[in-house]
């Protein structure tokens, strides 16, 4: 869709009337908006906002927002209904984008700058509008300059529902962020910082969850009720590994697409940046009992994110309920493995790292170069990415099936996200991974070596990126182009 201006006091009007309803469906369960009935686009505006996001003693944090909150309204359609979503420019300064992590879009509403779209420059609006083909939890935030704007709080959770959902007793959202603050709870500006970049990106100091923070608002349930969790990582770089105290959660989809249910393994739930998951979790406790959500996946920084703090009602049924049901498999190419193309994309260079050079827009330049005129210290297949004017990594054609082999040469972890598709996850380290669960990011660890596969379905210039988002803008990106 083409930029459109704004203006004139009529389009002032449905401006403030779509937003007033967005900025309601994020507080009230997220009602169903935009969906195939919709005449007008709704609208997103990015702007300056004000957020308790710290703890009670501590004041309201400037964060930027969409209409008005962070996360963003949770934006509810069903499969196969038409998304119509105005964005408003209302950044200080700031061109941006909305990127529809997971959806499998039409290039031109994919949302990154310079590729798919021009800008959206201050005071300006762009339409989107596409299909979503399938169901799940996916979720939406800038495109430009997102290793600061998604860091202020531009993100929010997109949910496309089942045509026959399986039958919980709640469906919730949770969208798990971390803040670098001072101690005036003022996030830090240091967004581009040499450090982060380099190593593992920038993480935060305080966590939240629906940009609250979750230690003084627990999960309030009752015993015996079934609540299908949908999580969300809108983090730039933390790596979170969920534990659930005496509970046993069921796992049914990663990124969106379902997968045989099947219980949490012992590392509980790693969620990367950009990765989301769909839990069934029975609240089997008793009255009156409390428990920690504690994230475990650093060395030596276990903490408590969450509590369940089970109501002193009676419970709402009595006995276990019956097996989880598997969620209806979205409408996906299968690919054959037997007959791919195979390529192979090497993760180079950060501290640490053997990348002694590589090539920025046609030139091969020495990492010292790089860092100091380019502000990059990362590459793929020694091609250090900007994205626009660059070459493709890979040319796929239109149909075919491919088998991918990541190969992270970095002392780094890496979540790996391709637009426009999703592929299978076959093996790491050589061994076949478990479910091969259908992802659009992967967690690709260091020195690790994972295979993926897809048919290329989706005509277009598709970003290939490290969702670290430092390492993103610090030349992890790249194009493949699928025509």
């Amino acid at each position: 869709m083409k930029r459109e201006e704004g203006g004139g006091a009529a389009g002032r009007r449905d401006f403030l009337k779509a937003s007033a309803s967005l900025a309601l469906a994020g507080f009230l369960g997220a009602p169903r908006v935009a969906g195939a009935a919709s005449a007008n686009p709704a609208v997103l505006e990015a702007a300056p906002a004000a957020q308790q996001l710290a703890p009670a003693q501590y004041p309201a944090t400037a964060v930027w927002a969409y209409n008005g909150v962070t996360p963003g309204p949770v934006l509810r359609v069903r499969q196969g209904e038409r998304l119509r979503i105005a964005l408003a420019n209302g950044l200080p300064g700031q061109d941006t984008t909305i990127h529809w992590h997971g959806i499998r879009v039409p290039n031109a509403m994919d949302g990154v700058p310079h590729v798919t779209q021009p800008p959206v420059r201050p005071g300006e609006r762009f339409a989107y509008e596409f299909t979503v083909p399938d169901a799940g939890t996916y979720w939406y935030h800038p495109h430009l300059a997102s290793y600061e704007q998604v860091a202020r709080g531009l993100h929010g959770a997109l949910i496309v529902e089942e045509e026959r959902p399986i039958e919980v007793d709640r469906d919730l959202v949770w969208v798990l962020a971390d803040w670098r603050m001072t101690r005036h709870a003022a996030i830090q500006e240091d967004f581009n910082d040499l450090h982060d970049l380099t190593h593992a990106g920038r993480l935060g100091s305080v966590v939240t969850i629906n940009g609250r923070y979750a230690r003084e608002h627990p999960l309030a349930v009752r015993a015996g009720e079934r609540v299908r969790l949908r999580l969300v990582n809108a983090a730039v770089a933390r790596i979170f590994g969920l534990r659930f105290a005496a509970h046993r959660p069921v796992v049914v989809a990663l990124d969106g697409q379902p997968v045989a249910p099947h219980p949490l393994g012992e590392r509980g739930l790693v969620l990367a940046p950009g990765m989301r998951a769909d839990l069934v979790i029975d609240f089997d406790g008793k009255p009156g009992e409390r428990h920690a959500i504690e994230d475990a996946y650093y060395p030596g920084d276990r903490a408590a994110v969450a509590e369940i703090a089970y109501a002193d009602d009676l419970p709402r049924r009595a006995g276990e309920r019956g097996a989880v049901p598997r969620l209806p498999d979205n409408p996906l190419a299968e690919p054959d493995p037997a007959r791919a193309e195979r390529h192979e994309l090497a993760l180079q260079g950060g501290a640490m790292g053997a990348l002694r050079e590589a090539r920025v827009r046609g030139e091969v330049l020495p990492i010292q170069r790089m860092l100091r005129e380019h502000h990059l210290a990362w590459a793929i297949n020694g091609v250090a990415g900007k994205a626009r004017g660059d070459a493709p990594l890979l040319e796929l054609r239109h149909g075919r099936h491919y088998v991918l082999t990541l190969r992270n040469e970095t002392g780094w972890e890496h979540p790996m996200h391709l637009h426009g598709h999703v592929f299978r996850v076959l093996t790491r380290n050589r061994a076949p991974v478990p479910h091969r669960p259908w992802r659009d990011t992967v967690l690709v660890g260091r020195h690790e070596t994972v295979e993926i596969a897809l048919v290329a379905d989706n005509p277009g210039d598709w970003m290939f990126h490290c969702h670290t988002l430092l390492h993103q803008e610090g030349g992890m990106m790249g194009v493949i182009r699928v025509g």
